[in-house]
Parts: structure tokens; C-alpha cells; sequence
């Protein structure tokens, strides 16, 4: 297996290296170490490093010059033991790959570590036995308190919540029975039907994520289904497609909604990547954005402003989300009261891939 040129014009073998055997690391200072050297006991060493009080200066002094020469890093999980408080947050997301819930963990580490905690992140892809196997072990390592995504989760989930004794909160989605910080998708979801409807589009298709145990991806389609009704129209199955997440996933949905009969004249799409997959789609099939296709996304990603046409989408104020979830974690481990329920409203962002159909009545 060559490696890369030798000055002859040869090439080395990994075989032919010399074999290397790796040594066990060296085990690195103990509380003991720190006590003999500072000249004090070791139950000394631990009040200084946990920051209790009842230490004399010069002691305290002399076990933090002992740590800094040795190298010594404090056991977390002993200090955990004997505080109760392991000092990080988890927080288990359904896909860690999404734009919405990178945004969210990156807004909500910042919180976390402005109270001095970490933050523990798990995907768990949109499945709830692996959900609920991220957080036992989360749970099962002492974190302080836990974020999760939506309002459906494992039946066992919340009992092994409650008996680790620490808070939680629930995001991107409201609930009536649990602490949460989210916004109404049914409601948002219905705003983009609406804008479309006023625009004069008739025929309106929905291409979506997966909604098994989505309870956001399901809500946002009962959203655009009920407010077609009130208006007299209706949702036609052959112009509801649920398909993989992605931009290849907007492209196949586009095509099994083609496949169905007369195509709709307005889609409104889970995500901003299955909306630049079904623009893609529509531009290989001969058809305009929007002069024969309006185009609604949802999240607002990045690259949304930057496509062409300027994608409009529903933009979910993540980052917003994640401060609050923070903020309401840090308050409730620190004993301090929260509100059950912060809600924060999504947002219509009009750009250039909706207009009115060409036809009307169309």
C-alpha cells in the first residue's frame, strides 16, 4: 500500500515501517499527589477544588499552586459525587445534521457556558428508541438538566426524567403539559397557505420530512390542510408527498407529485433543502420559479437569500430558541422560578420564489 514518492521515484510500504508498540499513557496526578506536595490533607485538596468554604487562604493558595505545577485536572464525576451537580447540560436533537437544530445547540451552548456549564449533545435520527437511549445515558452520567426536541417522545422517557430529579425542557414545539419553548406549527405552516391562497394559487401541494414520531412535520401539514378548508379547497392526497430529508428528497418528491396528475401551481416544503431539491426538479422539467411553481421553504437557512429565485420560506427563530431554552434550564437548576411555556413566534420571509399563478382560478 504505497504512501507517497521516495527520492528514486519508489514508494514505501506501511508494511515495511518498522512495528511500533504503543506504551500505556502515563497515569497523570491524583488528589494525593497535590496534597503531599501543598502539605495537606486530601479532604483539603477536594474542599479547595470544589470551592467550599471553611479553607484557610494560605492552604487554599498552596493546593492551586500544587494543581498548576503537577498538571493536576480535577474528576469531574468525583466532583459530581460530592457536589450533586455534575456542571453540564444534555440535549438529544433529532438530527444533528439539520441547520435549525445546529443553530439551536450552538445559541444554547453560549447560555450554558455563561453559567459555567457544558453542554452534552446526542443525535438520535429520528427515532425514539434511540432517543430514549441517548438520554438514559445522559441521564445515567449525572447531567444537571436536559433539552429535547418536540412533544413526542419514548413512553419511558419522561418517567426516567423525573426519576433523576432534574429539569427539562422541550423546544420547536408548544406543549400543555410540559416546560417548553417553541412556536405553533400548525400555525405558522397555515400562514404560508394563506399567503399562497392570497395570491390566487388554487391547487397547493405540501412535500414533507418524515412525520413518524414528528409531531412538528405533522402538525405544519394539518396546519396547510385546515386553512385550504376554510376556504373551501382541500389538500389532494396525490399533491401530499412525504419523502427523506434532503435535497435529493425534494427532488423525488416533486417528481412522485408530477406523477399524480395536474401538477399544483404553489408548494409548500418541510425544509428549505427539500424546497432547493423540488426547484431543481421543476428547472429539469421545463418549468419556471415562480411563473409555473411557487416555491415555500421552512427554516431560513443560510444559502435561502442566495438561491435563484431568492427562496421564501418560514424562518424558525432558532438561535432565540436556544437562548430561551438555556435560560430556562439554568434558572430551574439553580432553583430559581421559570414560566412553563415561552413561546417564539415563526416568521413568513418573502423573496422572489412566490408570485401570483399564471391563470386565474389556476
Amino acid at each position: 500500500m504505497p504512501v507517497g514518492p521516495l527520492g528514486g521515484g519508489g514508494s514505501i510500504s506501511v508494511l515495511d515501517l518498522p512495528e511500533e508498540i504503543l506504551e500505556p499513557p502515563t497515569r497523570g496526578p491524583v488528589a494525593r499527589d497535590v496534597a503531599r506536595r501543598a502539605g495537606v490533607s486530601t479532604a483539603t485538596v477536594s474542599r479547595v477544588l470544589n470551592g467550599s468554604a471553611g479553607v484557610r487562604a494560605d492552604k487554599r493558595e498552596a493546593v492551586m499552586r500544587a494543581a498548576q505545577d503537577l498538571g493536576f485536572v480535577a474528576n469531574g464525576a468525583a466532583r459530581a459525587l460530592s457536589t450533586r451537580r455534575f456542571m453540564a447540560v444534555g440535549a438529544v436533537v433529532p438530527n444533528i445534521e439539520n441547520e435549525a437544530f445546529v443553530r439551536v445547540l450552538s445559541s444554547f451552548q453560549d447560555r450554558l457556558r455563561q453559567a459555567g456549564y457544558t453542554l452534552v449533545a446526542a443525535n438520535a435520527g429520528y427515532d425514539l428508541e434511540d432517543e430514549l437511549r441517548e438520554a438514559t445515558f445522559l441521564l445515567e452520567r449525572g447531567v444537571d438538566g436536559l433539552m429535547l426536541v418536540g412533544d413526542i417522545h419514548h413512553p419511558d422517557l419522561h418517567a426516567r426524567i423525573a426519576r433523576a430529579g432534574i429539569p427539562m425542557v422541550q423546544t420547536f414545539s408548544l406543549s400543555r403539559e410540559r416546560p417548553c419553548v417553541g412556536f405553533d406549527n400548525a400555525a405558522s405552516a397555515a400562514r404560508a397557505a394563506n399567503y399562497l391562497m392570497d395570491l390566487g394559487h388554487r391547487r397547493i401541494g405540501v412535500i414533507s420530512g418524515l412525520r413518524k414520531d414528528n409531531d412538528r412535520g405533522g402538525a405544519r401539514v394539518t396546519g396547510i390542510a385546515a386553512a385550504l378548508a376554510a376556504r373551501g379547497l382541500r389538500l389532494a392526497p396525490e399533491h401530499d408527498i412525504e419523502i427523506s430529508y434532503g435535497i435529493g428528497g425534494g427532488r423525488d418528491g416533486f417528481r412522485q407529485m408530477l406523477a399524480g396528475g395536474p401538477p399544483p401551481t404553489a408548494i409548500i416544503c418541510g425544509t428549505d433543502q427539500i424546497a432547493f431539491g423540488a426547484m431543481i426538479e421543476a428547472r429539469a422539467r421545463g418549468l419556471s420559479v415562480p411563473g409555473d411553481l411557487s416555491v415555500i421553504g421552512h427554516n431560513d437557512s443560510d444559502f435561502a437569500p442566495f438561491l435563484d429565485p431568492a427562496l421564501t420560506t418560514i424562518r424558525i427563530h432558532s438561535a432565540e430558541i436556544g437562548h430561551a431554552a438555556g435560560d430556562h434550564l439554568i434558572a430551574r437548576i439553580q432553583g430559581r422560578p421559570m414560566v412553563r411555556l415561552t413561546e417564539i413566534d415563526a416568521e413568513l420571509i418573502l423573496r422572489a420564489s412566490t408570485a401570483p399563478p399564471r391563470r386565474t382560478g389556476a
